[in-house]
């Protein structure tokens, strides 16, 4: 890892809609290799938070390629991931008489590049869109893989559409100005690659962890770039979630009941992640699937990032019911039955249903 550079980029191969994810250090360097053509016109989707620190910046630099360029301000956190905030984009797009030919840039985190991408994927039936991610659960996450939604008080990313991004700009420059809290949510993304497929590389962040909270940039560029090469290689063989990408939520189905449950945007995403992998982990202990070691070294990992893990009470009266009730809103439920991504021995995933009782007495035992 020593050696690792700082800029490097992975593909994901989808056909025609195959796209880099570029990895650099250096505000934005994966823009040189963007070209449209004339008539090309950008617009700029961010919140009020990133603006003032990297919007001007893009702009000028876009302006190199695209002769009109604008920019559209959202308000800041996954509370505002939802239907006000998608139709402040149409209503400009249209207002501003954009076409086919607008692609837009999300310039944020998550919340932003869900939004973007789900106004590029339905806007005049779709249009192009690039993902500018600048937090760490964006650039391992969220920005790859083409998933776009907004949450709804029922459930999260339940409205939405697969819109691939023509391409994909990490930049570790933005890192460097992440909250404390944010880099660890954002963290809870990278940990999930280990258990689920490679424990080569959870052993490599027991060793790491430290530089990764520190933010030290080769650490961080090699992180990014080994999440992007698992996330691409399982996008890649199973593009809409028919099977193999379920994997990728691992954590996710008790972590979604959490943002839900206690209101989005009170726990980060990553947080509720992380306290729903140390779930996960526990019921595939009590399946038989994983041995009590396990468990203890994904939660001590998980705590040296800085998140939680324990998940909070829902609901004083039946804490447990209400998990239940938020998980059977859940993407890979089926006919009511809840399925969950379990370690089925370190280093590989599986989705299965497991018994409510026994989910319930994980829950009871999981919970501050």
């Amino acid at each position: 890892m020593a050696d690792f550079h700082k800029y490097s980029s992975v593909e994901i191969f989808l056909g025609g809609r195959s796209y880099d994810i570029e990895v650099c250090d250096g505000f934005l360097k994966g823009l040189r290799g963007i070209v449209f053509k004339d008539g090309f016109r950008a617009v700029v989707v961010t919140n009020d938070v990133v603006a003032p620190i990297y919007l001007e910046f893009l702009i000028s630099q876009l302006k190199l390629s695209f002769s009109n360029v604008d920019s559209i301000l959202l308000p800041d956190g996954e509370i505002h991931k939802s239907w006000d905030s998608l139709n402040l984009i149409y209503e400009y797009l249209l207002e501003n008489h954009c076409d086919r030919q607008t692609v837009l840039f999300a310039l944020g985190g998550g919340v932003v590049g869900d939004i973007t991408g789900f106004a590029a994927a339905t806007y005049m039936r779709g249009i192009q869109f690039v993902q500018v991610p600048t937090t760490l659960l964006a650039q391992v996450d969220s920005s790859v893989g083409g998933k776009t939604a907004i949450n709804h008080p029922l459930g999260k990313n339940m409205i939405g559409a697969f819109h691939q991004p023509i391409k994909v700009i990490c930049d570790l420059s933005s890192l460097q100005t992440l909250p404390k809290r944010e880099l660890s949510s954002g963290l809870a993304e990278v940990i999930k690659y280990g258990p689920i497929l490679d424990m080569h590389f959870f052993r490599w962040l027991e060793c790491e962890m430290g530089e990764l909270v520190a933010t030290d940039r080769t650490a961080l560029a090699y992180a990014i770039h080994r999440c992007c090469e698992i996330k691409a290689s399982i996008v890649s063989q199973d593009e809409k979630e028919s099977g193999l990408r379920a994997i990728l939520n691992f954590g996710h189905t008790f972590g979604h009941a959490i943002e839900a449950g206690m209101g989005y945007g009170v726990w980060l995403h990553g947080e509720g992640v992380a306290a729903g992998m140390v779930m996960a982990a526990e019921l595939s202990r009590r399946l038989g699937m994983v041995d009590e070691a396990f468990v203890k070294r994904l939660t001590k990992l998980i705590e040296r990032a800085g998140l939680p893990t324990k998940g909070p009470v829902l609901d004083a009266a039946d804490n447990a019911g209400r998990y239940l009730e938020l998980m059977r809103v859940d993407k890979k439920s089926e006919g009511g039955e809840i399925r969950f991504v379990l370690i089925d021995g370190p280093g590989k995933a599986v989705l299965r249903a497991a018994p409510d009782a026994l989910v319930r007495e994980v829950i009871d035992a999981c919970c501050a």
